[in-house]
């Protein structure tokens, strides 16, 4: 059984931090994670970013999403909607569309943004349509989860998220983290049970 692949786009350190959470709860859950992030998008053409990036997760490829099991997919949030890089990658990803390469696997995502009504859900929900496209299963965090009903920064049933603050240096609160953690077993839980059918 292939990895669940954590796909994320950090700008600032708090989405890399939530991807490495996610990927926590995966192990919890019993299944390797695969943390892959992508090369920021430049405004300059003739701007390229080296092949490895000089520190932090190594960049996704597209064999990654082909050999994963489950997909969670995160990104700050950029007027409601995610990040250049993220959305750039998704859309370089037509050739395992045509093959299917994604369908019927189980898929989450989540989101940081600097303040509380930032676009959280408005990015997740967005994040979630190329999602549908591949054929994915999109998974959510019910209110099972005690700490949606509780938490007052980050934590939607749409994903996991957080609230950064206005300089973006606020750390996961601890309900956060659990979501987080949560999200990854769902997902994980997901493609064990998919698996095994």
């Amino acid at each position: 059984m292939g990895p669940v692949l954590v796909l994320y786009y950090s700008r600032y350190g708090a989405t890399r931090e939530m991807a490495n959470r996610i990927a926590h709860g995966i192990g919890e859950a019993g299944l390797d994670a695969r943390i892959r992030t992508v090369p920021a998008v430049s405004a300059v053409s003739e701007a390229t970013e080296p092949d490895i990036p000089e520190s932090g997760d190594l960049y996704v490829e597209l064999n990654d999403l082909e050999e994963c099991s489950g997909l969670i997919l995160g990104s700050p949030t950029r007027f409601g909607n995610m990040a250049a890089p993220l959305k750039y990658f998704l859309d370089g990803t037509g050739g395992l569309w045509m093959k299917g390469a994604l369908e019927n696997k189980p898929a989450g995502v989540f989101t940081s943004t600097s303040s509380l009504h930032g676009g959280q859900e408005s990015t997740l929900l967005t994040m979630m349509v190329p999602l549908l496209h591949h054929g994915m299963m999109l998974v959510g965090l019910p209110y099972s989860e005690p700490d949606l009903a509780v938490t007052s920064s980050g934590g939607t049933p749409y994903g996991a998220s957080h609230t950064a603050g206005p300089d973006s240096k606020l750390p996961l609160t601890e309900e956060e983290i659990r979501l987080c953690i949560g999200l990854g077993k769902r997902v994980a839980s997901m493609a064990k049970l998919i698996s095994s059918n």
